[in-house]
Order: C-alpha cells, then sequence, then structure tokens
C-alpha cells in the first residue's frame, strides 16, 4: 500500500510540476491554433505523444507490461463525447488536467470545474443520464475473426465470457500491417509538424520544447508505475480517478494508484507555482464560476460517453494506437474549435 501511494503521489507531483511549468493544458494547445496562430503547446503535446507511443509499446513487447488497455470503438459515443468534451474544455478555460493543476495555482475557478466534472462523470455513468449513455455506447466496432463487426455492448460481453476472438481496433490492425510501421508513419508525421515551428526559448517556465519531452517521459513511467505499483497498467488518465477520489472522501472506498496521482499532480503544480510566483487566490464573478461549473459537467458528460478525457484518451490512449482514442481527440479539437469560434472569434469580428 504504501509503496502505491508513494509512487502515485511521486509520478503525479512530476506530472503536476511540468504541466504548470510548461503550462501544457490542452485547451490552450487547440485554441491557440486558431485564435492566436500559434502552435507550440500542440507541438510539445506531439513530442509527448510520440515519446509514449514508442515507450508505451516497447513496454508491452519486451514484456514489462503484459498488455496495454485498448478501449473499444463507439463511433457515435467516441465522436459525441469528444466533440462535446471539446465544448467543455473551452467553457471551463482548462482541460482534465489542466483544472487539476489550476487547483495547486490557487485557481478558484478550477475547484468550481472539478466539482462539475465530478457531477457530469457520476450523473452520465450512473445517475439520470445513465440511459442515454448506454444507448450512445452501445454500437461498436470490433475486429474480430471474420473481420470487422459492429456489434452491442451484449454482443461483446458475450463473447468476452465465451473467449470469443475479438480485438479491439487499432491503427494497425485496421490496415493489418506491423504496429512498428504506423507508428513510423506518425513518427515521421508528428515530427513533421513539430520541426516546422520556431524554438523560441521561454521566458518564464519551460519552453515547449522541454516540456513535452519530459511529459512523454512521465507518461511512459505512469504506465509503469500504475501496472506495477498499482496492479493495473492505467497509466495517466483523470477521469475515472476523480469519481475514485470523491469517493474515497466521502465514501471510505478504497483509494486507487490514480487517486495519488491526481494528489501529487496538485501538489507539484503547488510546488512549481510556488517557486516562480504564480500561486495565489485567484477569484472570478458570477458569469465565469457558471462557465467553469457548466463547463465541467459537459466535460464530465463527454468523458464518461467518449470513454476518456484529453489525457486519458489523448496521451495514454492513443499510445497504444487505439482508433477510439485518434477518433474522439479529432472531435476534442472540432469541438474546442467550434466553442473557440463562437466565444472568441466571432465577437472580434462583429466588432
Amino acid at each position: 500500500m504504501i509503496k502505491m501511494v508513494i509512487s502515485g503521489l511521486v509520478v503525479g507531483a512530476l506530472l503536476g510540476w511540468v504541466l504548470q511549468r510548461g503550462r501544457v493544458c490542452m485547451n490552450s494547445a487547440f485554441r491557440d491554433m486558431i485564435l492566436v496562430k500559434n502552435t507550440e503547446i500542440f507541438r510539445a503535446y506531439l513530442a509527448a505523444l510520440l515519446i509514449m507511443i514508442i515507450g508505451a509499446n516497447i513496454l508491452e513487447d519486451t514484456g514489462v507490461i503484459k498488455v496495454l488497455y485498448r478501449q473499444g470503438f463507439m463511433p457515435v459515443a467516441n465522436v459525441m463525447g469528444g466533440y462535446l468534451f471539446g465544448i467543455g474544455i473551452v467553457m471551463a478555460s482548462g482541460c482534465a488536467s489542466g483544472i487539476w493543476f489550476k487547483i495547486g495555482e490557487g485557481i478558484v475557478p478550477a475547484w468550481v470545474s472539478v466539482l462539475g466534472f465530478f457531477v457530469g462523470i457520476l450523473t452520465t455513468s450512473e445517475g439520470m443520464l445513465l440511459r442515454l449513455y448506454q444507448s450512445l455506447s452501445n454500437y461498436q466496432i470490433w475486429l474480430t475473426g471474420d473481420g470487422l463487426k459492429l456489434l452491442t455492448a451484449r454482443q461483446v460481453d458475450e463473447s468476452w465470457a465465451t473467449h470469443a476472438d475479438i480485438y479491439p481496433l487499432t491503427l494497425y490492425n485496421l490496415f493489418g500491417v506491423n504496429k512498428w510501421i504506423v507508428i513510423a508513419v506518425l513518427g515521421a508525421v508528428f515530427l513533421f509538424v513539430i520541426l516546422r515551428g520556431d524554438f523560441k526559448k521561454s521566458r518564464r517556465g519551460y519552453s515547449w520544447y522541454v516540456a513535452g519531452p519530459v511529459l512523454g517521459i512521465i507518461g511512459i513511467a505512469a504506465w509503469w508505475a500504475s501496472d506495477y505499483y498499482g496492479g493495473k497498467a492505467r497509466g495517466m488518465s483523470f477521469t475515472g480517478p476523480t469519481v475514485e477520489l470523491f469517493r474515497w472522501v466521502m465514501q471510505g472506498d478504497d483509494p486507487t494508484w490514480s487517486v495519488f496521482l491526481i494528489f501529487g499532480v496538485v501538489f507539484g503544480s503547488y510546488l512549481s507555482s510556488k517557486q516562480i510566483g504564480e500561486c495565489k487566490l485567484k477569484s472570478c464573478g458570477a458569469n465565469e464560476t457558471l462557465d467553469a461549473f457548466l463547463g465541467g459537467l459537459l466535460m464530465g458528460f463527454g468523458a464518461v460517453v467518449g470513454g476518456g478525457c484529453n489525457i486519458g484518451h489523448g496521451l495514454t490512449g492513443a499510445s497504444t494506437l487505439a482508433v477510439s482514442s485518434f477518433v474522439t481527440m479529432i472531435f476534442i479539437i472540432l469541438g474546442n474549435w467550434s466553442m473557440v469560434y463562437i466565444k472568441f472569434i466571432r465577437p472580434m469580428d462583429i466588432q
């Protein structure tokens, strides 16, 4: 137990430190691409993802991790959940990891967003929106011995129970090629984008080309530590762990490795922001508070329906090459851009 606690806190603290010091928030990464034509944080994200893809698959291929969890492809749920999650992060002014590390900086609206995130998750996964969630996620595409098949959630459960040959859809089994060929192609594309822009040194904190690779290394460490000390290879994630944290505090449920990861993120962010003089309580007005809560609520709904958040899909899930994660991330970006246009760009055009 003590090793699980310490390892979760350490990995989380490193993650929180890097996210805060590098200002790595995926809401900012996607928003800045169209709002201010700045791709630095997005390139940091791609650098982190590339390193995690390589590292995670090496861990699996060498047997350090027995198997990476890959989520099944739910077309309707992944598209809708991702899109709504993308809208929510703009309203909340932070992604799932962003609202947690901003708590460590003393930003009050982040607390409100986390509360909305928790309520959205619980309402969708167990409350009044459960049937809607089940309907949206009912139809899934899996690779079977007879090729690609559209299955219902019940058929998937029955297949697992009878040990039938069904496999989650990945970029490599979709095209029937070795996964390292796919990794090589993605690597070439990512590097092309990463190397296109400038490499300006940050005036304060870590430059994007430092924060991104370090984030990727921490992501690999999270894959290993969650498996070795936590009993399950979960890597970095925030949707499930947010509920697990609240249940531990409010109901006394047993905490998981990922719960301590979240505590570590807040603590690491606090240490980083304190050192550079950015840790101070920052309140907000009524409208911003409402946006923060509603944004968190939408994030929670989207994360459950889509099967994960910007970290769970965008880094951890995508590092397994799961089709579900790449599709969800595409629609998170599209949702983000839609809301950025409505909230920021359109008002400027009108003026």
